[in-house]
């Protein structure tokens, strides 16, 4: 699944592309990419269609791109969402959901393509509320306001407005393993399986340490390794396996070369040479150091 730094690459490609634009076409090709929309395709089309676009918006890995009409196009990208961006005319791409032709007055008419193989990505049209705290919603806009379907989604470790104190209250009155509650989106927001082990394994954590157990100076530096590695991975592109994630140019991330612990199980853990050990987790497979990472 795209996690932040996947959701701000692509956030970052549409803005210039999508800020001051016009919705001049709407064509939905598969309803099921309507699933949080709270209404039919033609609604979606109907309210979309003559839409002005004020930018591009994202919180943890939610998207919204603001219109002037006071609500905004909510998109999530599931577990292999892409937004692409095409020629007006170019031929449908595969896996295609929807498609919104904009035209903007510097770069002209252009194609905003939503592409999704597994379909459980989706975009939405969404009533816009104020923040919880009257801050800025999220990366990209000013205003202090956010979609309703985003509005229960904690701020994420990259946001200026992100306070880590009421998360380290929180984590001191949890026993569920640190990995579970850094997945866990209202408590902290945009990171998924990939960051959650490279995180750890730079603070040297175990995935499976309650979370009442870490010091306050262990969750600082955890928290201090969470926005090292969402840092570099967004300056990379993001992480890319194969190509399920792209940006919207249908380019590839590189940070797959700099992962550490994800995905490396066998290998040698590159700080002490330990193979790196593979634990089923939630559907999924934790990884991490055995030496570097003791269980407590």
């Amino acid at each position: 699944m795209p996690e932040l730094p996947e959701v701000e690459v692509v956030r970052a490609g549409l803005a210039p592309a999508l800020s001051g634009a016009t919705i001049t076409g709407v064509s939905v090709l598969d309803d099921r990419a309507l699933t949080r929309h709270p209404g039919d395709a033609a609604s979606f089309e109907a309210e979309l269609t003559g839409a002005a676009v004020l930018g591009a918006a994202r919180r943890g890995k939610f998207l919204w791109f603001p219109l002037a009409s006071g609500r905004a196009v909510v998109g999530h990208l599931g577990m292999s969402g892409q937004m692409l961006l095409r020629e007006a005319d170019a031929p449908q791409e595969r896996h295609e959901r929807i498609r919104l032709i904009v035209d903007h007055p510097e770069h002209g008419e252009l194609a905003v393509v939503f592409a999704d193989q597994r379909t459980f990505g989706s975009l939405a049209v969404d009533e816009l509320v104020i923040t919880a705290d009257a801050l800025p919603a999220g990366w990209g806009t000013r205003d202090a306001l956010i979609p309703t379907q985003v509005s229960h989604i904690a701020r994420d470790p990259m946001d200026d407005a992100f306070a880590l104190a009421p998360v380290r209250a929180r984590l001191a009155r949890t026993e569920s393993a640190i990995k579970r509650v850094l997945l866990d989106q209202s408590v902290v927001s945009g990171i998924g399986n990939i960051y959650a082990d490279e995180s750890l394994w730079a603070a040297r954590i175990h995935p499976e340490t309650p979370a009442r157990a870490l010091s306050t100076r262990a969750v600082n530096r955890l928290f201090t390794e969470v926005r090292a590695v969402l840092e570099k991975a967004l300056a990379e592109g993001g992480t890319s396996f194969d190509a399920q994630y792209v940006n919207v140019n249908g380019q590839a991330g590189y940070f797959a070369h700099s992962l550490n612990a994800y995905g490396r199980h066998g290998q040698p853990c590159p700080r002490c040479g330990r193979p790196i050990t593979r634990e089923s987790f939630m559907n999924r497979g934790s990884h991490f150091c055995p030496k570097c990472q003791q269980s407590r």
